[in-house]
């Protein structure tokens, strides 16, 4: 009987040989690396200068972490949407209308003081860039074989870091010379560059082109096991990365005393942690995790190396304060790349966005759900309580996994890819 897997039909149709070849197939995941940048400078943007902007607004750490949370929740319903839609209407149209809904959003917190105002803008940012991981990952299944997309995916997503590494260095003497606003209009004008880009690039022989009969809506089925693996897996595996993001910039200026000047030279140490954790761990994926199905050594191993942010608050000095948080960075995105990696060999490959939609809508769902928590332990002074119990979290999406996927039937093996 013909196989009906659909890696397995692209191997031996031929469509494998329809990516480009040399340096030119890794274009489109170096423009996409570029979105994820984009993405994280505009929202980390918020969170670098939030001591200027709370201090100058007013705000609360409480109303601060509400704020983000708006971002969260729209964020986390967007992920699926955008994944579904990018598998529906094409990479090229997609991302256009969704890069051009978070420029207008990040542009628009130039204008806003107030708690509303702030959640209105991130909220509307969080809706926008719904789109930028599920636009990575499938942005990798349309430009490179097999054997090479969990590295594509990698670099993809590593613009993230890489916009978080730059954020500080950038955003801070803008805010510092011509106010915290401004900051804002900075990332709107790089939002518009990116999109003329986007525009140029976006199409054969770089992509693939777009098949002849629209491929139907499908939206994610929450029956299934494997949802729930990638659910779990990167939801809870990955949780602390989110928090640690936020609420780092805050734990260094009220606990460690360092001002917004020295914030801006250092913030970027975490972020290249979580850089080299993309390519350490697309590396991993595409060379190690490959052939197996469920890797729960590996899971196992992540959980308890995970368990060092405890150590965050147990120190009086910033140095290792930050150390353990750079730690904590770098393993939650072994978790994200890991589970995503698996997601992506046990869904078909036109479905790709929606795997990446939905693994990314879970990490904002649990997000969403621990900034309202965190936002009042930071207004208490609960330091401890809160890494601890981020270095928890891990273990329990472990633990999960395992128990979700105890019977699951291997994936296919892809050394012929």
């Amino acid at each position: 009987m013909p196989s009906t897997d659909p890696q397995a039909i692209e191997q031996t149709s031929g469509r494998a040989n329809s990516y480009a070849t040399g340096w030119r197939m890794w274009v489109p995941v170096a423009v996409m690396m570029t979105c994820s940048w984009l993405s994280y400078i505009d929202r980390q943007a918020l969170a670098v200068i939030s001591p200027m902007i709370l201090k100058d607004t007013g705000l609360s750490a409480t109303a601060y972490a509400d704020a983000i949370s708006a971002f969260s929740f729209a964020y986390m319903i967007a992920n699926p949407l955008w994944g579904s839609l990018l598998d529906w209407v094409g990479l090229r149209v997609g991302m256009l209308a969704a890069v051009g809904i978070w420029t207008l959003a990040s542009a628009s917190h130039a204008w806003v003081a107030g708690f509303l105002g702030f959640a209105a803008a991130r909220t509307l940012l969080g809706i926008g860039e719904g789109a930028t991981f599920p636009g990575g990952l499938r942005t990798a299944a349309e430009s490179l074989p097999l054997s090479r997309q969990s590295r594509g995916m990698g670099i993809s997503y590593s613009g993230a870091s890489l916009g978080a590494i730059f954020a500080p260095i950038v955003i801070t003497p803008i805010a510092l010379r011509f106010g915290w606003r401004a900051a804002f209009l900075i990332t709107g004008a790089l939002g518009v560059a990116w999109l003329a880009v986007w525009w140029i690039v976006a199409r054969p022989p770089l992509l693939r082109p777009a098949p002849t009969v629209r491929p139907k809506f499908t939206w994610p089925n929450a029956l299934e096991r494997r949802f729930w693996l990638l659910v779990v897996g990167m939801g809870l595996g990955g949780a602390a990365l989110g928090p640690m993001l936020y609420l780092c910039p805050l734990y260094l200026n009220r606990v460690s005393g360092l001002t917004q000047k020295q914030l801006g030279e250092v913030l970027w140490i975490p972020a290249v942690c979580w850089e080299l954790g993309y390519y350490f761990w697309g590396w991993i994926g595409d060379r190690f995790v490959r052939d197996e199905a469920r890797p729960v050594k590996l899971y196992v191993a992540l959980a308890i190396l995970a368990l060092a942010t405890s150590l965050t608050t147990w120190t009086t000095s910033w140095v290792a304060a930050l150390a353990f948080l750079s730690w904590g960075m770098f393993i939650a995105v072994a978790f994200i790349v890991i589970s995503l990696h698996l997601a992506a060999r046990a869904y078909p490959r036109e479905e790709t966005g929606m795997v990446a939609g939905i693994g990314s809508g879970a990490w904002s769902a649990v997000v969403a759900i621990l900034l309202p928590v965190y936002g009042p332990f930071f207004d208490h002074k609960w330091y401890a309580a809160t890494f601890i119990s981020l270095s928890l979290i891990p273990a329990v999406g472990t633990a999960l996994w395992w128990w979700i996927g105890r019977s699951a039937k291997p994936a296919p093996s892809l050394k012929a890819a």
